[in-house]
């Protein structure tokens, strides 16, 4: 999850409004590790949380996205609330996990179960208000290759580079894990986005990456099998089926 967020957070860096919409009233520059970490928190809770706890988190984002409007840089306005913007958020999120999925832990998932994944997803970006969201492979793909021509590289996105390869880990001793996660999150973007933000990944990175990646994320794993929402969601396993 780690390295697709990192992916996310730079494929959605590339839309104008999008980014103004962090720019304007995020604190990603300073604390990009708490960006990430609630990101991380939300996707866990909708994903293994109860449907109470998920709409719950759910109900909370919405509220703060109301919050969120302004003017772009190009005299567009912007909101949270957008359908578009939603959608894109949820597309450029949902295929760089799937991505980290496929490179990390198993390339073998089914494409079947990749359009299950995208199809039970979207549930999430419409509750929060999205619309016409891709639910299949080929729908992503499609949808991702018309987004191209509205996405920029712009003075802002250099800066949300910058803030990514330059992140500090909490602790010195985490240093070379936070490397590994942003040269793995880097190998999950579309060529055409890596280019766009002139980012390189060399053959030989990527294969570094996948092995650092298979060394670290079975230790990353095992930290947070007793998270509150791992506990809830084993609880909800185990808990007896009432006929």
């Amino acid at each position: 999850m780690m390295a697709g967020g990192i992916s996310a957070l730079l494929l959605q860096a590339l839309h104008p409004r999008a980014l103004a919409g962090v720019w304007d009233h995020s604190n990603f520059r300073e604390d990009l590790q708490g960006r990430l970490g609630r990101t991380a928190q939300f996707v866990a809770g909708t994903t293994y949380g109860s449907r109470h706890d998920a709409l719950t988190l759910i109900e909370h984002v919405k509220v703060i996205h109301g919050r969120i409007q302004g003017i772009a840089p190009d005299g567009r306005p912007y909101s949270a609330n957008d359908p578009d913007l939603l959608t894109w958020v949820h597309v450029a999120e949902m295929s760089s996990f799937l991505a980290g999925y496929l490179r990390y832990v198993d390339g073998s998932l089914s494409g079947a179960n990749q359009d299950r994944y995208f199809a039970e997803t979207a549930l999430i970006a419409e509750l929060l208000g999205a619309t016409d969201v891709p639910k299949s492979r080929a729908a992503v793909q499609a949808y991702l290759n018309a987004m191209r021509a509205e996405l920029v590289a712009s003075d802002r996105t250099r800066t949300v580079v910058e803030v990514l390869m330059t992140w500090q880990a909490p602790r010195p001793g985490l240093q070379p894990a936070v490397r590994v996660f942003l040269d793995a999150g880097i190998q999950l973007l579309p060529p055409w986005a890596a280019q766009m933000l002139q980012l390189e990944r060399p053959p030989l990175r990527a294969a570094f990456s996948a092995a650092a990646m298979r060394t670290v994320a079975p230790t990353l794993r095992w930290a947070l099998h007793d998270g509150s929402v791992a506990r809830r969601a084993r609880r909800r396993a185990l808990a007896p089926r009432v006929s």
